[in-house]
């Protein structure tokens, strides 16, 4: 029998799906998987012991740090990228903001970091990049870059953000607590419900409404630049 190969005409749309999926992946080089950002800590010392607390940990996270922080810069920074002129903050702007508000050395580390290894992705793949080789950048803002290069609406860049935020989290406590496959897959179907929320939420934060505060996490995360035995970077 013959093979009949068609040719298939590929959309503008299908392009930035695959790129944003190229983005929100697991294998994506950054090294998102290596920061439990306090995560390691608060398991350590007790604080969660079970499938159940990590959901509420994690959801606390999505609910008030993803949505009044994360959520909100990313769409200041790809609203300045697509407008010249006149723009409520500037990209540089948009960087000193998230970067002031990582409360801890190792908070900062994980979004640096992370940015750094995406911006050298980056510029592999040719995508010009709007600041210098050696800059202190947020992952935040280069993930916002590769969105507004491949045409990736901001509402769809903000689903595989926090579906990527959110894989991190749950691969790093499978690790820790520990907990089985099927356990992880069961969370990540229950948590992933709260991603439309909390961008539903950073829609509405204003420019100087941008900002979190969790005062356990940023504990957790300072206790853990010493802690004992680490398996993560924060």
């Amino acid at each position: 029998m013959a093979t009949t190969i068609t040719n298939v005409m590929t959309t503008e749309n299908d392009f930035s799906l695959l790129r944003l999926m190229q983005l929100s992946s697991v294998s994506l080089p950054v090294g998102g998987f290596s920061f439990s950002q306090g995560l390691e800590y608060a398991i350590d010392t007790g604080w969660i012991k079970n499938a159940v607390q990590v959901a509420n940990w994690v959801e606390t996270q999505m609910t008030e740090s993803l949505a009044h922080l994360d959520l909100p810069v990313l769409k200041l920074a790809m609203t300045a990228l697509s407008q010249s002129d006149q723009v409520a903050m500037p990209l540089s702007q948009c960087n000193d903001l998230i970067l002031a508000c990582r409360e801890t050395k190792e908070l900062k580390l994980t979004d640096t970091a992370m940015g750094e290894a995406l911006s050298r992705l980056l510029r592999s793949l040719a995508v010009p990049l709007p600041f210098a080789k050696n800059e202190d950048v947020s992952f935040v803002i280069v993930f916002a870059v590769a969105a507004h290069y491949w045409r990736i609406p901001f509402h769809k860049t903000a689903l595989g953000f926090s579906w990527s935020w959110l894989e991190n989290q749950i691969a790093a406590a499978t690790k820790l607590v520990p907990l089985g496959q099927t356990q992880a897959q069961q969370l990540l179907g229950q948590l992933q419900t709260s991603i439309p929320m909390a961008i539903n939420v950073a829609e509405t934060v204003s420019t100087e409404d941008v900002g979190a505060g969790l005062p356990a996490i940023a504990i957790a995360s300072a206790r853990h630049e010493t802690q004992y035995s680490r398996l993560f970077r924060s």
